[in-house]
């Protein structure tokens, strides 16, 4: 099966939410083969990162001083074949909780010494929500961008027309309907486009396997 992790860094269950939602199910309906799961950061206790190495320095892949509700979650995005997250809009980036969530993955450098093809085969998307139409979705989206590349994961964009990934607007405080018609059929493209990249990517490292066996 090819797994396709969704991660939404928004602390209410509102558009973000409503967004990667349907980027899943797009995703899932590009084959029988597709298994997809959405995780919410919201409500969950994460402590800070505080960069003490100690991590590195005991050889782990996830954080040995805290534990805490992102301690299960280390295990799902390395076993992830594909990563959609998205994220609402704050102060023209993303929020606390996935700024959290990204710097606990300070330990995911010991994955790339033992393994430096560990995330290659990995693919990854964003998406973002603003409150206005153009209230900083670019920057938000650069932001989850910068996390892929930071740990070499493959990044998959949305195609023509939406470069960094689908950025969409709900005016006010997200609290009402989705109603950007545009934005969600675009997310529903990256969501099967995150799947169709994913399976080839898989299936090339699982080639690339036989071969040197």
């Amino acid at each position: 099966m090819v797994k396709i992790l969704g991660i939404c860094g928004s602390p209410r269950r509102k558009s973000s939410y409503v967004a990667l939602q349907a980027a899943l199910e797009a995703a899932k309906s590009a084959g029988d083969d597709i298994e997809v799961e959405l995780v919410e950061l919201r409500a969950r206790k994460m402590n800070f990162c505080i960069h003490c190495n100690k991590c590195l320095r005991d050889q782990s892949d996830r954080c040995t001083v805290f534990k805490d509700d992102m301690t299960e979650l280390y295990d799902k995005v390395y076993q992830a074949d594909g990563l959609i997250i998205a994220s609402p809009v704050y102060e023209m980036n993303i929020t606390a909780q996935l700024t959290t969530f990204f710097d606990r993955f300070r330990s995911a450098w010991m994955l790339s010494i033992k393994d430096p093809d560990f995330f290659t085969h990995k693919v990854g998307a964003a998406i973002a929500v603003g409150g206005t139409r153009n209230g900083g979705q670019e920057s938000t989206l650069n932001s989850i961008l910068n996390f892929y590349y930071t740990q070499g994961i493959t990044v998959c964009n949305g195609g023509s027309g939406m470069y960094t990934g689908p950025a969409l607007w709900n005016p006010g405080d997200g609290s009402g309907e989705m109603n950007d018609e545009a934005g969600m059929e675009n997310v529903k493209i990256l969501g099967k486009k995150v799947a169709k990249l994913a399976r080839v990517m898989k299936y090339a490292d699982l080639s690339d396997e036989r071969k040197e066996g």
